[in-house]
């Protein structure tokens, strides 16, 4: 398979600061998403130790004698380390955090790992499937039925996380194995492009024969449309069959 991958970020309508940020490694093993929170400057400085922090620790230690999945949850432990050090050091941001969602291949096998509401979609078939499981408080009440979808997309407590980096009391980091495929196409993303974007819009962006720019642009554009109320974050990534 041909991989190309891009990536976009943008301040949205309503925001003056952008406190989400990502990171693609140049040569496509591995891609990182950020929404950080805790004020301006805290959500800034969250999201951006723990996508620094994930992408030096991979490509370190890329190549050690360690199982991937143990490897990518490694690197996102010690994010959150980076993070409740700077905490400490500064304690003006001492209430900071930040969600963050990985996928990367390595030895041929793709994982994903994940902590927060950041999202992995993984468009196939003309079907757009939801592979991450937001750590939220709707998300669990969803899960036991005391909330349905329609009601969880509009509820007070929908932005209420169960997990964030930045915490001493993190638990075990979400870690999956997953398939990719020729002709998939990947989206990593922050909750300012799914808040606004129903999945229905993103599986029709991501159906279309454009570059993976024109894909990302057209989502947050689409994002800022219907109102833009945060950050908006997406990475595209599309598996080419070979020719």
């Amino acid at each position: 398979m041909a991989r190309r991958f891009t990536g976009l970020t943008d301040t949205g309508v309503v925001r003056q600061v952008n406190q989400d940020d990502f990171y693609i490694d140049p040569a496509g093993r591995f891609f990182v998403v950020a929404d950080g929170m805790g004020g301006h400057a805290g959500g800034q400085e969250a999201s951006h130790i723990a996508t620094k922090v994930i992408a030096d620790y991979l490509d370190k230690h890329w190549a050690a004698a360690v199982e991937s999945p143990v490897l990518l949850e490694q690197a996102i432990v010690e994010a959150n380390e980076g993070i409740l050090e700077d905490q400490a050091a500064h304690p003006e941001r001492g209430d900071m955090g930040t969600t963050v969602v990985v996928v990367l291949e390595r030895d041929g096998k793709p994982w994903c790992g994940h902590i927060g509401d950041s999202r992995f979609y993984r468009w196939r078939a003309e079907q757009l499937e939801q592979i991450t499981e937001d750590q939220t408080w709707v998300a669990r009440a969803m899960k036991v039925g005391d909330l349905t979808p329609e009601e969880a997309r509009l509820h007070p407590w929908r932005h209420v996380l169960s997990q964030c980096l930045g915490r001493r009391d993190l638990q075990q980091v979400e870690i999956q194995s997953i398939t990719i495929e020729a002709g998939d196409r990947l989206l990593l993303c922050s909750d300012g492009l799914t808040e606004e974007v129903g999945d229905e819009e993103i599986c029709n962006c991501l159906a279309t024969a454009e570059s993976c720019e024109q894909i990302a642009q057209k989502l947050v554009e689409t994002a800022k449309n219907n109102g833009g109320s945060d950050n908006i974050t997406v990475v595209i990534v599309a598996e080419d069959p070979e020719t």
